[in-house]
């Protein structure tokens, strides 16, 4: 009971503080990110012999201001994309993954100079694959792709007012994407 009431007077005194804050998402804002993923869960293990590290690109408009005080929403699209060769033998695949979809994100202001989000993302992951090499009788080729759902958190540092630094950590191309973000 002493943890519990110990952690609400934390949060309650972080939330007062917090209300300082400006948030620097705001309605009518559009940010451009593009990011490169470090952590990926696609093609992982042996025999790989070349990735093309997952790249993404992502638009976001802000639609409403005011929200828990001082917090935003914001929605927009997302497009990611990574490759990779198979290869064992002389024989193999080369598969790729797209992925295309909608993202919507919560806005609130932690720290300055440091805009703070979370958020959802609803896509369709299209998945293509291509038999290389020495065949054992035929060509083949395939796909396997769905409907994708994740969450992620992420943070823009503004250098300047048009420019910052981006990072996120959740699921879609990548665990975690490093990248740059632009204020339209």
């Amino acid at each position: 009971m002493r943890k519990i009431i110990t952690i609400f007077v934390a949060l309650l005194t972080m939330t007062t503080t917090l209300k300082a804050q400006e948030n620097l998402f705001k309605e009518g804002d559009k940010v451009v990110n593009l990011g490169i993923g470090l952590l990926s869960g696609f093609y992982s293990g042996s025999y790989y012999t070349s990735k093309t590290p997952p790249i993404s690109i992502s638009y976001e408009q802000g639609i409403k201001d005011g929200v828990l005080d001082v917090g935003s929403i914001g929605v927009g699209g997302y497009l990611g994309y990574t490759s990779a060769k198979w290869e064992y033998l002389g024989y193999g695949w080369k598969i790729s993954n797209f992925i295309i979809g909608a993202r919507g994100s919560f806005h609130y202001p932690l720290v300055d100079k440091l805009d703070t989000y979370a958020g959802v993302l609803l896509g369709y992951n299209v998945v293509t694959s291509k038999e290389i090499g020495n065949s054992l009788g035929g060509n083949y080729s395939g796909s396997s792709s769905g409907v994708l759902f994740s969450g992620y958190v992420g943070g823009r540092y503004y250098f300047t007012d048009k420019l910052a630094g981006m990072v996120e950590l959740g699921t879609g191309i990548a665990y975690f994407n490093l990248g740059v973000a632009f204020k339209l």
